[in-house]
């Protein structure tokens, strides 16, 4: 709860800092325009107005997206459209009355944005107002959209992430307010502006204008992104930080195939050590990520009592293979031990459903403190210091952390799991079938070309030349792949041409060698953006299970 609480006075904050972010400029004049007119508690429910639309827009817009499958760009350049023509008829007189004649012909809903311009309006006309503008705005904000990308990217939407969102939305709404009195207390008092209030708003016009033609060619505004910068943190241990309610007594580590590093372990032995259970898979790149920081705890702590199970727990057939998860084990550097639950018996004894999924146990065996997907490494670190009695302060470095908000979610390509296939043919379960692509590939879509055999967990191409599509949101772009006869070498095309800029590690002259079953690099971007990836395969043979997505700017 106290981090709740810090997330959301940090958010309030960054709301409160966007009066001098440029993407603040284009909707202060019209807000100041707006607040001129009315009774006095017009300006209040402007802003009213603004933080309900802003926080409906910020905490749907997501699925909103994925169901019309627009891209987030369009989005933004429609708003800078709209906010173009705002700007436009607030700097026109004649434009001005044609919209006024336009909006007294429409519906009720036309009624009520006519009262923009209703010189008697008051709190509720202005909540209207104040909701349009909020509604274009959101769009173009950018990185305002941060304060729910978290939980939204990860699907954790929850009563925090909504607080966290409206103290945001205060934060943005409250120096606008203040604008919008102050600038309403200037114009009544000044009977020059008074008199020139038609010169005025066509003044703020020019200015929306302005600000609206720098934001979509000279501002260098990258897709939304939230960013924390974590470097050199200083942990003060007091207590465990977000621990359970209710801590349980550990369930049993069983049914275990195989353990590396280590003979088998039981968590009763284990009773007076600290236990960080660590579920993961090695095709799971959110799981890779995490490794640095486990095997960083393993080396710290091991000495004062922590002991680290990496349980793995399969997501494709190719993982139950002991070797195979022997060379990653070796390959990675992982010291501790590591126990293969093929059969997924610990996996259902903890009721787990995550890759990664962290369960930290104390010294009398009772699981206190759960955290399921990346990040809070902060927070782990401080509760495995707590547990072990580390009482002083300790200083961790975190690399910067970046996600992206409208990212591709994870997409699967055996029939099982399939979804968002675009090719024109549908899916042949367990044959093979010759796929044609689309004339349009719309955003979040995949789709194959030529020969290919679709199993419940992956296809196989089937035919010299066989090729899938992608049209992806994401700074990076990862595939799980094999080829088990022999190495295959697969074409990698971006944007419809040979990769060279934004390759991933494991491309190089714009191809990818596909070999052992595993996750593949194969974009990676400066920043998070739009793109076609193409695959094309050199000979039959070649596996693809899924692509996966990411967007961290750094790791640990």
């Amino acid at each position: 709860m106290p981090a709740d609480i810090i997330n959301i006075v940090i958010a309030f904050l960054e709301g409160f800092a966007l009066i001098i972010s440029p993407c603040i400029l284009p909707i202060l004049p019209i807000i100041l325009s707006g607040s001129l007119t009315g009774k006095k508690t017009r300006p209040l429910g402007i802003i009213v107005g603004f933080i309900i639309a802003f926080t409906m827009v910020t905490l749907f817009s997501r699925a909103l997206i994925e169901f019309l499958h627009i891209s987030a760009e369009a989005i933004r350049n429609t708003s800078l459209v709209i906010l173009f023509a705002i700007g436009l008829i607030m700097a026109s007189t004649y434009l001005t009355d044609k919209f006024s004649l336009l909006t007294q012909r429409l519906t009720r809903v036309g009624s009520d944005i006519h009262i923009m311009n209703d010189p008697d309006g008051g709190f509720w006309s202005g909540v209207l107002f104040g909701g349009l503008v909020g509604i274009i705005w959101t769009p173009c904000a950018g990185p305002i959209l941060a304060a729910v990308v978290v939980q939204v990217v990860l699907q954790q939407t929850t009563i925090t992430s909504v607080l966290v969102v409206i103290a945001f939305a205060l934060g943005a709404g409250l120096p606008m307010l203040g604008i919008a009195l102050l600038g309403r207390h200037i114009i009544q008092a000044l009977s020059y502006f008074k008199l020139r209030a038609q010169l005025f708003r066509k003044i703020l016009g020019v200015i929306v204008l302005l600000t609206v033609i720098y934001l979509a060619f000279f501002s260098a505004v990258e897709l939304p992104f939230f960013q924390t910068n974590q470097d050199k943190k200083t942990l003060t241990i007091q207590s465990i930080v977000n621990g359970l309610d209710n801590p349980y007594p550990a369930p049993d580590i069983a049914g275990i195939d195989a353990w590396i590093n280590s003979p088998p372990l039981s968590l009763q032995e284990l009773k007076g050590k600290v236990v960080l259970v660590d579920f993961w898979t090695y095709s799971c790149i959110n799981c890779l990520r995490t490794l640095p920081y486990l095997k960083n705890w393993y080396a710290k702590y091991k000495k004062q009592g922590l002991v680290i199970i990496g349980v793995h727990s399969p997501e494709f057939q190719f993982e139950h293979t002991l070797n195979n998860v022997k060379n990653v084990v070796k390959k990675l550097d992982i010291l501790y031990p590591i126990a293969l639950d093929n059969h997924f018996v610990t996996w259902r004894n903890f009721h787990n459903a995550y890759w990664p999924a962290h369960y930290l146990i104390n010294k009398n065996g009772e699981v206190v403190y759960t955290h399921f997907g990346e990040g809070a490494y902060d927070i782990t670190e401080n509760n495995i210091r707590y547990l072990l009695g580390i009482r002083e302060q300790g200083e961790v470095n975190y690399a910067e952390k970046s996600y992206f908000l409208l990212q591709t979610p994870e997409t699967y390509l055996g029939y099982a799991r399939a979804q968002r296939f675009a090719s024109r043919e549908s899916m042949a379960k367990n044959a093979v079938n010759l796929y044609s692509y689309p004339v349009d590939l719309l955003i979040d879509r995949w789709a194959l070309k030529g020969a290919w055999f679709a199993y419940p967990d992956k296809v196989v191409a089937s035919s010299v030349g066989a090729a899938v599509k992608l049209h992806f949101s994401a700074k990076q772009v990862y595939a799980v792949m094999g080829a088990p006869s022999h190495a295959v070498k697969v074409q990698v095309l971006l944007n419809g041409q040979p990769i060279t800029v934004g390759r991933g590690e494991d491309v190089a002259d714009a191809s990818v060698y596909v070999e052992q079953n595993r996750l593949y690099s194969l974009v990676n971007l400066q920043h998070g953006d739009e793109g076609v990836l193409e695959l094309v395969v050199s000979d039959p043979g070649v596996e693809i299970y899924t692509f996966t997505f990411g967007s961290h700017a750094a790791n640990h």
